[in-house]
């Protein structure tokens, strides 16, 4: 199985692509605003699928909507 595109970036990443500042996405993440995912003890992922349906503007993005585990 191979993926040509990542299923999941880092909050750095996915801020770059909202068009912020690192600083700016994890206040995001801290706010619900962004959606993460936590691997292990300290990595934070955003689930690109999530972060699309995000800025499509399908449902809210906060603490109780979102599918995945938020950090905050």
């Amino acid at each position: 199985m191979s993926f040509e595109e990542p299923l999941c970036v880092s909050v750095a990443t996915a801020a770059r692509m909202l068009g912020v500042s690192r600083n700016t996405g994890y206040l995001m993440v801290k706010l619900g605003q962004l959606p993460v995912i936590r691997c292990g003890e300290r990595r934070l992922v955003v689930p690109l699928a999530a972060l699309q349906k995000m800025l499509r503007g399908e449902g809210q993005i906060g603490k109780q909507e979102c599918d995945y585990k938020l950090v905050g």
